[in-house]
């Protein structure tokens, strides 16, 4: 299938054959500087804007995009993402690397087209995926309620690049639920988005609600198929 399909993987419903169909995973870097790291909830909504950027890019979108062919091999299979951390010359290596930078109120996140899973490039190979936890100086504002949000769980902890990682899989399955016009309307307001923990009760709601659902392999930190993120976004029906 290509990145520009509104249905997800081929192998949704065909999970042997989507295990052995060849793995690549999504690197996403985040620069953490020691003096002036960013704010968490600034993180993840940051990649996750950094994933709609690379999948609504048109080196991804046209059909011969220097991208194409390696997010559609990567749809094909386990949409896997790695976030590692990177700092002073790291960053500054890793952003000579075709990619896109994304940047929030005090987040850097740059999303690059997928690797295999043995074959990453020696500039992000050495980044270290652990060291990513990040607070919030203050608790985040409500989300706006005509802007799309991904809720998280509030009962699976998780680190910071974990969650990262999460919301942009919430992304990702949003923009594969929308049609063709939403996906553009979104793209040209800036692909505006909340990533916010739901309350208990909520939570119950949004499960429940048919919206799209993240549920993750279980490759780290967390159980197999843990129930993580549910995206609402106000074009796939009224909020809960």
């Amino acid at each position: 299938m290509t990145s520009t399909d509104t249905s997800p993987s081929p192998f949704a419903d065909r999970a042997e054959e989507r295990d052995t169909a060849p793995q690549s995973v999504l690197p996403l870097v985040v620069r953490i500087e020691r003096s002036d790291p960013p704010a968490h909830t600034d993180a993840l909504e940051t990649a996750a804007r950094a994933v709609l950027a690379l999948l609504s890019d048109p080196r991804t979108t046209e059909a011969t995009g220097e991208w194409a062919e390696r997010v559609g091999l990567w749809e094909d299979a386990r949409i896997r993402k790695v976030v590692r951390r990177a700092r002073g010359s790291e960053w500054r290596r890793a952003s000579e690397l075709p990619g896109i930078t994304c940047t929030g109120t005090s987040a850097e996140v740059r999303v690059f087209p997928p690797v295999p899973l043995d074959g990453w490039p020696k500039e992000l190979v050495k980044l270290q995926v652990s060291g990513t936890e990040l607070d919030d100086p203050e608790p985040p504002s409500a989300p706006d309620p005509h802007s799309p949000v991904l809720w998280l769980n509030p009962d699976v902890t998780m680190s910071t690049g974990k969650t990262m990682a999460q919301a942009g899989h919430g992304a990702q399955l949003t923009w594969w639920a929308l049609s063709g016009p939403e996906r553009e309307a979104w793209r040209r307001a800036g692909f505006p988005l909340a990533v916010r923990t739901a309350a208990p009760g909520r939570w119950a709601e949004l499960t429940a609600s048919g919206l799209p659902v993240v549920r993750d392999a279980g490759f780290t930190e967390i159980a197999p198929g843990s129930v993580t993120v549910v995206a609402e976004h106000p074009a796939l029906g009224p909020n809960v």
